[in-house]
This record gives C-alpha cells, sequence and structure tokens, in this order.
C-alpha cells in the first residue's frame, strides 16, 4: 500500500505518534493521506458565489488560495470571512491561463486542486481527484463526458465545438479524452516543472491538457458534473475562446504515438 494511503479508521488511532509533519488527514471512511492539498480558485467579482463555492470545500484541505483578478466588489472581503487563513493573491496581469499560474506559484501543497469561482463545480468532488492521485496518477483531468459525469451549462454548439477539439487533440497527441476545455482537475505539483505554463487565457486548460500527455504523465479522468454558473455572468466567449484553443492545439508541435509512454490510466474514479 502506497505511504500516501491508509484507511482512515486504522490512522485516526494512531495520529497521536505521528510527527505533525507527516500527520494524516481523513478525506473519508476509507481514505487518509499525507500530502497537504492546494485548491487555487481565481476569482473576478464573484462575491455572491464565493459562499456556495466555499462550503462544497472539504474541511481536511491544506489551503485555499484566491487569485483576484482586480474585482471590483467585496470578493476578497467575502473570502476572508468565510475562511480567515485564505491566502489571497493579487492578479497583476490578465486572463485565467496568468491567474492560474499566480495561484500556482502561490500553492505549498503537494497537490495542487483548481476550481472556478462561479459555482458550476462541486468541492465534494475533490476527494475523488484526490484519491486518483495518491492511487498513482500524475494528473486527474475532470470529464463531464465520461460515464458519471454530466453538465446544466454547455449549449448544444459548445458541446460539438468541445468534441470537435478533444478529437483534435486525441488524433495529434495520442491522448484519449473524453473532454478538453474543461478547468476542474487536479495534479502532484511536480506536474508544473513538465509542462511549463506560458499562456494567458481559458485556453490554458486545453494547454495543461496536451502538455501532461506529451510528457508521459499518468491521466486518470475523473467523472465530474458541470452546474450553471449561480450568479453573474461568464466572461466565456465560445467562438473566441474557442479561435484560442484551436491555436493552441495547431502551435504545439504533435508527438508520434510510438513515442508516447501509456498516459492514460483506466477506470474511473467515483
Amino acid at each position: 500500500m502506497s505511504s500516501f494511503l491508509r484507511p482512515a479508521k486504522t490512522e485516526t488511532k494512531a495520529v497521536a505518534r505521528i510527527p505533525a509533519q507527516t500527520q494524516y488527514r481523513p478525506v473519508s471512511s476509507h481514505l487518509a493521506i499525507t500530502p497537504p492539498v492546494s485548491v487555487v480558485i481565481p476569482a473576478m467579482n464573484e462575491a455572491e458565489n464565493l459562499p456556495y463555492v466555499f462550503k462544497t470545500l472539504p474541511d481536511w484541505i491544506h489551503e485555499v488560495v484566491l487569485v483576484d483578478g482586480n474585482s471590483t466588489d467585496d470578493t476578497v472581503q467575502v473570502a476572508r470571512e468565510l475562511r480567515p487563513d485564505v491566502t489571497v493573491v493579487k492578479q497583476r496581469g490578465k486572463g485565467k491561463g496568468d491567474a492560474l499560474i499566480s495561484g500556482f506559484a502561490a500553492c505549498t501543497g503537494e497537490i495542487i486542486v483548481m476550481i472556478d469561482a462561479d459555482g458550476s463545480a462541486d468541492g465534494g468532488e475533490i476527494v475523488s481527484y484526490v484519491s486518483a492521485l495518491v492511487g498513482g496518477a500524475d494528473f486527474a483531468k475532470g470529464s463531464r463526458f465520461a460515464n458519471g459525469g454530466g453538465t446544466d451549462d454547455m449549449t448544444p454548439i459548445r458541446k460539438l465545438g468541445n468534441r470537435v477539439l478533444t478529437t483534435l487533440v486525441n488524433a495529434k497527441f495520442g491522448a484519449r479524452y473524453t473532454d478538453l476545455c474543461y478547468g476542474y482537475n487536479a495534479f502532484w505539483r511536480h506536474c508544473l516543472d513538465e509542462i511549463a505554463l506560458d499562456c494567458a487565457g481559458f485556453e490554458v486548460e486545453t494547454l495543461m491538457n496536451i502538455r501532461v500527455v506529451k510528457a508521459g504523465l499518468r491521466v486518470q479522468e475523473i467523472p465530474s458534473h458541470e452546474y450553471n454558473r449561480i450568479h453573474g455572468v461568464s466572461n466565456l466567449r465560445a467562438v473566441r475562446d474557442g479561435i484560442r484553443v484551436l491555436k493552441v492545439i495547431l502551435r504545439e508541435r504533435g508527438t508520434r504515438k510510438r513515442a508516447v509512454r501509456p498516459a492514460m490510466i483506466t477506470g474511473e474514479v467515483s
């Protein structure tokens, strides 16, 4: 059994004998972990949505890193009221990619989870992502179209666009993704050294998905349900951002399938 993975019930009795820096965190009745988990939330004018987002986050996570994109509402104040120990990073640049890169740099955890601030993602699913990572994956990729996933938010046009782009990435890079443009993912911190992120916009998720495959990292898809945004209006623009995603795909050099180590881990975490 991995040193990261222990039955929670057993370790609860032994935790007093474990040094503080290696204490196990009970995740569920069947799982406890030692790696600290950081959750990165990029946010711009999401004060109304943060109470819903923070409420779903598990109490065993190590830290929450909120990246504030120069909000003009009470986003930062609300975050600090909800979680006094929140780490707030002021974004200097613009775009979701820039915000995530800034947030990743501020994380102290060994596992990093990225989640949106609009209330569309359920923080309770984080246990599935973490379970996949401690079980052997390097990158746990959320999928709305894997068995058990779903979406309330995507229009038929966006679904079609996502399917076309996913098919293109699979063909060009030898991946086996069922979803491409989704921002709910988790990974070991060491993955950042392998993928060298360098884009500022919504296309950052696609770039990550491409580069983890090119790096030969072990990827496991996690069924995830995407809900509608609770308050406010999304900054996503289907055509504009779809073109940016396509440019990223075309710009990245393809990898010969025979040169890529088996990257996708079969099976899903529920």
